[in-house]
């Protein structure tokens, strides 16, 4: 096993690592030598959630360490543990249950993540023994961290040319097939829209299109909004709405990393990624407000606002994933700052035209502590894209409901029968916690993950 960071498979001096939650804490308090009894007391140590404290063996040495923590199935109830302790080797005391060791080492790889390819770490995570992981974890954390690593990287290295070099190597990897159409061939078979919103770009904007796994097995069509820099077009963004909008290709890191997930799993289904990637840059040939565009249905389009183009990327490869009617179409997307005014940056919106599908996920979400939450599709507000001259606009004045017409606005693009699920995520956390640095983040990805391991039959 090729452990991730934070953890070791073996360790003949590792030291007892002590879990305890606040109501546990006096009985395993009571229990502990009188030299320990007098340091925690000193310390005032109860057990508190995301406390950490060291415990001395008396020789001016180490005896162990005692972690609190709370929801003991929540994964980032542990993630302190990197960072808080000492950076040498730890074993947990006794044998947890499960659930809890899936938490705990899920937990500890998340919160020993840094992001360090163009800055060292101020030091190593402590690290955790682990002689072999629960079930999937290794998977879910290299998927997190692949979603956290793609997010991180500044778009002059995470442009539309390498988001194509990521799926290749996953081709290559798990045998799929991979298609990529780029630049002026978007025209020539039939992507307008995701042409006309990269068009203005020095890196031509791209659809890639990778295929993996038995035509006999449930079909998944997984989507993901691929813009790797967001200028806002010539409807320019202010300068604090543009500074991270490398991010912007947030839903095209999970839809890559969900894959990439249910491929390293090997679930018994049938996945087909589309990641429609793209710049949407300033240049002679932008995209103009007032512009009338095609889209692969034969809807015509006028653009009200040049920065709501993810749905216009996505409106394509959306069309395309429900051409070969699969079972499910999943699509991830940085899509609307009002799904963040909703429900803040910790809670994707979910969109579901199936309430029995929705209410699975919500429940995966739940019991996972990866939650979403859920919005409606509530469609008399379609009249916000009314044009005079095109069969409909990309927006309109209005600022009501801003989220919900975004999701309206790709639904129209699918046919009524599509079982469709869209998740409105930030990708993002805007300062540092225990577990979830400053930068990208993966939201939504393990629930997610969850529903297609269940319609695989697992």
């Amino acid at each position: 096993m090729n452990s991730p960071p934070g953890f070791i498979q073996h360790a003949d001096g590792a030291l007892p690592l002590h879990i305890v939650d606040r109501a546990g804490f006096a009985a395993w308090r009571d229990a502990q030598p009188p030299q320990a009894r007098a340091w925690l007391e000193a310390q005032g140590f109860d057990g508190a959630a995301g406390a950490a404290l060291v415990l001395p063996a008396g020789d001016g040495l180490i005896a162990g360490a005692v972690l609190g923590v709370g929801d003991a199935l929540d994964p980032f109830a542990y993630a302190h543990g990197p960072a808080a302790l000492p950076p040498r080797d730890w074993a947990p005391a006794v044998d947890l249950a499960g659930p809890q060791r899936r938490a705990l080492q899920l937990g500890w790889g998340l919160g020993a993540y840094r992001f360090g390819r163009y800055k060292a770490a101020a030091r190593a995570p402590a690290r955790l023994v682990v002689a072999q992981f629960e079930a999937d974890v290794a998977d879910l954390l290299a998927a997190c961290t692949r979603v956290r690593d793609l997010v991180n990287t500044p778009t002059q290295h995470m442009g539309p040319d390498e988001l194509e070099d990521v799926a290749c190597q996953l081709s290559e990897r798990f045998g799929a097939r991979i298609q990529v159409i780029s630049g002026d061939d978007l025209l020539a078979q039939n992507f307008p829209a995701i042409h006309a919103v990269g068009r203005a770009s020095h890196r031509a904007p791209r659809l890639i299109r990778l295929d993996w796994g038995d035509a006999a097995h449930p079909h998944v069509a997984i989507v993901g909004k691929g813009v790797c820099f967001d200028t806002g077009g010539l409807d320019i963004k202010p300068a604090d709405g543009m500074r991270n909008m490398k991010k912007d290709m947030g839903g095209a890191a999970h839809a890559i990393a969900l894959a990439e997930l249910v491929m390293a799993q090997r679930l018994p289904l049938r996945i087909t990624l589309l990641v429609p990637a793209v710049e949407n840059a300033i240049g002679p040939d932008s995209l103009r407000p007032g512009e009338v565009i095609a889209t692969r249905t034969g809807a015509s389009v006028e653009i009200d606002n040049t920065d709501a183009e993810g749905r216009l990327i996505l409106a394509d490869a959306l069309a395309w994933a429900a051409e070969e009617s699969p079972a499910l179409v999943l699509d991830f997307a940085t899509l609307t700052g009002a799904a963040r005014i909703a429900l803040g940056p910790d809670l994707p919106a979910l969109y579901a035209n199936d309430d029995a599908l929705a209410q699975r996920v919500l429940e995966h979400g739940s019991t996972l502590r990866d939650p979403l939450w859920r919005m409606p599709l509530w469609r008399p507000y379609w009249r916000y894209f009314t044009s005079s001259i095109a069969d409909f606009a990309n927006s309109g004045p209005s600022r009501m409901g801003g989220s919900i017409t975004a999701a309206l606005y790709l639904e129209r693009f699918l046919p009524a029968q599509q079982r469709w699920l869209h998740v409105d995520v930030y990708a993002w956390n805007d300062a540092d916690r225990p577990g979830r640095p400053a930068g990208g983040e993966a939201q939504g990805l393990r629930a997610m993950y969850a529903l297609l391991r269940e319609m695989a039959g697992g």
